[in-house]
């Protein structure tokens, strides 16, 4: 018999939702909570397993704990800012019991291997990248050495990493995620402020292409090789998901980027638009106005988009791949095909200064779209951008991306950029898009005719007020300092 599983995304800080916080390094200025999708394939993949998703479900570190006791398999997946946090909760329940097989997986992980097994001997190993079919073998009872892109402590104590897996190629192979949150998820749970609720999430492809510096999924879990699932599989499991979850009012399809390829795209919504659905996903700007309009047709509701810097210079820095004239195009071309977007933010990639930052406020109110994300670049190990803010001597330490409570902080500091500048700058950000005239009455129209959307509204506003207020106290006290 296999040994009894237990997939976790760990209790961490309150709110912080460890999958997604691999990106998002911190609790979110409005609670948000992703599905925890890479833990649900390998678990799908194991019959008598269990997926405890602990922040949306508000499962307590002493209730995981407990759960020791009832598994002999632990496989958790950490992220850089929550890691101390898991380290101590991995002792913790490999003291409840001696016998439970502790393995961590996820980006932070990949990066740091060495650094990883060396912080606990309850780490009894790591999986380095995609970890689907190693820890599916492991729990049948392979042994370590046999294991691809294993790391573990040999007998002499030290650190081993074996060869190197493939990545995976064949994803419609994988079991379909949904059926695992069906088994062990309460879809009511999660939220994300753009999305409408409730939602579901889950992948059409791994992997993306671009070389974006400061991204962590293409550097160190999913790859810069793009492979897809094919459009009847992705469809196949759209309709299982129509049909067993009643009342649901969105898809998200959570790629790196969904609509790299035209021609997959336009094979996708001819398979989706007779599904009759909603549904949104991420998109990179160098998307034209047919393949919008034809995503529009099939359902297609709202993008994410990580436009990240008004500025031409950062953009080349971080080697994002489109211009501010093409951002312009495509944001034009996607609200005339009558698709709504969520624009992403950062402040503080390399090169930036406080006019590169100026260019970008006044660059996202040009664009004008439904609402944006304006976050601190936060530099990963395992990515270019950490990279060379070490080598640059930018870093100021990379376990303080957030305050004791999960909030993220900045962690770099430039020469003409300081912390509490670049939080300052954040705040303008928010300010001066969002005190428009336009865009305050976008958000008042919504409050005013959709009850629904009051209640939800009011509840994000105490949420951000209340962050404000926090970030204004550091910027103060960092001034002070």
């Amino acid at each position: 018999m296999p040994r009894r599983t237990l997939f976790l995304n760990p209790p961490s800080f309150e709110g912080f939702d460890g999958g997604a916080s691999s990106r998002w390094p911190a609790t979110r200025e409005i609670e948000s909570y992703w599905y925890p999708i890479w833990l649900c394939y390998p678990a799908g993949m194991l019959p008598d397993s269990k997926v405890v998703d602990a922040p949306p479900h508000h499962v307590s570190p002493q209730e995981t704990i407990n759960m020791a006791k009832d598994f002999e398999f632990l496989v958790l997946f950490t992220s850089t800012p929550g890691f101390d946090n898991d380290v101590r909760l991995a002792e913790a329940m490999k003291e409840t019991n001696p016998e439970l097989k502790i393995c961590f997986v996820g980006p932070h992980v990949t990066a740091l291997p060495d650094e990883s097994l060396e912080a606990s001997p309850a780490i009894d190993f790591i999986v380095r990248k995609e970890f689907d079919y190693q820890v599916v073998d492991f729990a049948n009872g392979k042994p370590l050495s046999e294991l691809p892109s294993v790391s573990f402590r040999n007998g002499n104590g030290a650190v081993h990493h074996n060869p190197e897996a493939p990545q995976i190629e064949d994803l419609d192979a994988l079991p379909w995620v949904t059926k695992v949150y069906k088994r062990d998820l309460d879809i009511s749970r999660y939220n994300v402020p753009f999305l409408k609720q409730p939602y579901l999430s889950f992948y059409t492809e791994r992997g993306c292409p671009a070389l974006c510096t400061f991204c962590l999924w293409p550097q160190t879990l999913s790859g810069h090789r793009w492979r897809t699932r094919s459009a009847d599989d992705v469809a196949g499991e759209v309709k299982y998901t129509l049909e067993n979850f009643p009342g649901l009012q969105e898809i998200f399809f959570d790629d790196d980027t969904f609509n790299i390829r035209k021609s997959r795209v336009l094979e996708l919504c001819k398979k989706l638009e007779p599904l009759n659905f909603t549904w949104s996903c991420t998109s990179r700007v160098n998307v034209d106005y047919e393949t919008l309009k034809a995503m529009k047709d099939a359902g297609c509701r709202l993008l994410i988009v990580g436009y990240e810097s008004g500025d031409p210079q950062i953009l080349k820095n971080i080697k994002k791949g489109a211009t501010i004239e093409r951002a312009i195009q495509f944001t034009a071309d996607a609200h005339k095909a009558g698709l709504v977007i969520h624009g992403d933010f950062i402040v503080g990639l390399p090169g930036e200064t406080r006019d590169s930052i100026r260019r970008s406020i006044d660059f996202a109110k040009r664009l004008d779209t439904e609402t944006i994300q304006v976050s601190v670049a936060h530099p990963y190990p395992g990515t270019e951008f950490y990279d060379f803010v070490k080598g640059n001597q930018s870093l100021v330490a990379i376990d303080r991306m957030t305050d004791e409570t999960g909030h993220q902080l900045p962690n770099i500091s430039y020469t003409d950029l300081d912390q509490a500048e670049m939080m300052e700058w954040v705040e303008r950000f928010y300010d001066e898009y969002y005190f428009r005239p336009k865009a305050a009455w976008r958000i008042m129209r919504k409050a005013i005719f959709d009850g629904r959307e009051r209640q939800r509204l009011y509840k994000e506003a105490r949420e951000f007020l209340a962050l404000r207020t926090k970030r204004k106290k550091y910027i103060r006290d960092k001034r002070a300092a």
